[in-house]
């Protein structure tokens, strides 16, 4: 699972917001599908930019993360490189190609887990439950310190 960070969330709501905003999704286009939004929200490229550069080898994101190599030099590679390095994993990519990362379907109610990872609001399900979950962890992870008089006054109230 992703990096637990605002950064994370508001980059997953984000890329909902410009998927169901835009009306050209297209899971078969480098730029235009369930990565390729997310790669336009963290490396600010232009779908045409990522398509062109996705094109100099071989097979949708999937291939390309099976063959990425962060040393490679590829244009490709170099934008794997800045989604890692903004906190998602290679296997986050993968999964949210195809829509089967099993924490966040588990999420789904058991009647909307079939997701189809070609279908625009399917995809938008998945982001939004994903950006849900993180939210979640980092909820999790903040510690509220009150002082005895605090204390008291929410007991009280």
């Amino acid at each position: 699972m992703a990096q637990v960070s605002s950064a994370i969330i508001d980059t997953l709501r984000a890329t909902v917001a410009k998927i169901e905003s835009d009306a050209r999704y297209q899971w078969g286009h480098m730029g235009l599908c369930n990565c390729g939004f997310l790669a336009q929200e963290i490396t600010k490229l232009t779908k045409t930019e990522i398509h062109t550069r996705a094109m100099q080898r071989h097979g949708d994101w999937t291939e390309q993360l099976n063959d990425y190599c962060p040393t490679s030099g590829l244009p490709m590679d170099q934008i794997i490189d800045e989604l890692i390095a903004f906190g998602f994993s290679a296997d986050d990519l993968r999964h949210l190609e195809k829509l089967s990362d099993g924490q966040i379907l588990r999420s789904l109610p058991i009647h909307e887990r079939n997701l189809h990872h070609n279908i625009k609001r399917d995809v938008v399900k998945y982001l939004r439950t994903w950006a849900n979950l993180v939210e979640e962890q980092l909820l999790g992870q903040i510690t509220l310190v009150l002082s005895e008089e605090e204390r008291q006054e929410l007991i009280e109230a």
